[in-house]
C-alpha cells in the first residue's frame, strides 16, 4: 500500500535517513525507536508534511510527488504539538477534514468520541482540553477518516486506562483490515496487536 522508495533525509546537524526503502502492506506496522531517533519525523515524511531530500513516497500507486493533493488524502497525519486547530472545537475540527477524506465517516467518530469519554468535550475549544483529550480528538479522527494509511505518533500517551483499552480493541480490529495500514510510532509494541510489520529504527 505505502512504498518508500530511496527515502533520505537529514537535519543540519544529523542525518537520520540514507536510501531507505520499505514496503508497507494494510495491517499495523510498529515504528520502534529510542528517543531521537527519527520516529516522528518519519512519520511526518510518509504524510507529505516534511519534504525529503531524496526518494519517493507512493500510497496505492499514487505519486506524493507528481499527485500531492491526491496522495494527502489517503494518509491522515495529525501534529499533536501544532495549535493551528486550537481555536476550534473538536467538531469543527471534524468537519474542517470533510474536503480532505472522501472516507470520512460522522457516524463511525460519534461511536468513537462516546467510546474515548469525549461527548462532555465536542463543543470546547481544543485550546481548553486536556493533554489527553486532545489526543482522543486526534484518535477519533484517524480512526474515522477512512485514509488508507493511518500514521499515528505514541498514541497512548497521555490516556487514561479505559481509553488505552478502548484504542487497543480498535487496533486488533485494524490488523486484519484488508485496505487500511497503521503506523504506530512508540517505544514499546501495543500490547497483544498482531503486527504485519516492525520498522526499527534504531536506539
Amino acid at each position: 500500500m505505502l512504498i518508500a522508495q530511496g527515502l533520505s533525509f537529514q537535519y543540519p546537524s544529523r542525518k537520520l535517513f540514507t536510501q531507505q526503502s520499505w514496503r508497507i502492506p494494510s495491517g499495523v506496522t510498529w515504528v520502534k525507536g529510542g528517543e531521537g531517533c527519527g520516529k516522528t519525523t518519519l512519520l511526518r515524511l510518509l504524510a507529505g508534511a516534511l519534504p525529503v531530500d531524496a526518494g519517493e513516497l507512493h500510497i496505492n500507486g499514487v505519486s506524493l510527488a507528481a499527485q500531492p493533493v491526491a496522495y494527502r488524502q489517503q494518509v491522515f497525519w495529525a501534529d499533536q504539538k501544532s495549535e493551528a486547530f486550537d481555536q476550534l472545537t473538536a467538531t469543527a475540527y471534524f468537519a474542517s477534514l470533510a474536503g480532505l477524506y472522501p472516507g470520512l465517516d460522522n457516524a463511525l467518530w460519534l461511536e468513537l468520541t462516546q467510546g474515548l469519554g469525549l461527548t462532555p468535550h465536542l463543543h470546547k475549544p481544543l485550546y481548553m482540553l486536556s493533554t489527553g483529550s486532545k489526543r482522543k480528538v486526534w484518535l477519533s479522527a484517524a480512526l474515522a477518516s477512512g485514509a488508507a494509511v493511518t500514521l499515528l505518533d505514541e498514541p497512548f500517551a497521555a490516556l487514561d486506562l479505559a481509553s488505552v483499552r478502548f484504542v487497543l480493541a480498535l487496533l486488533f480490529g485494524a490488523a486484519s483490515h484488508p485496505t487500511r495500514a497503521w503506523l504506530l510510532a512508540d517505544y514499546v509494541a501495543p500490547a497483544g496487536i498482531p503486527l504485519v510489520m516492525v520498522l526499527d529504527l534504531g536506539d
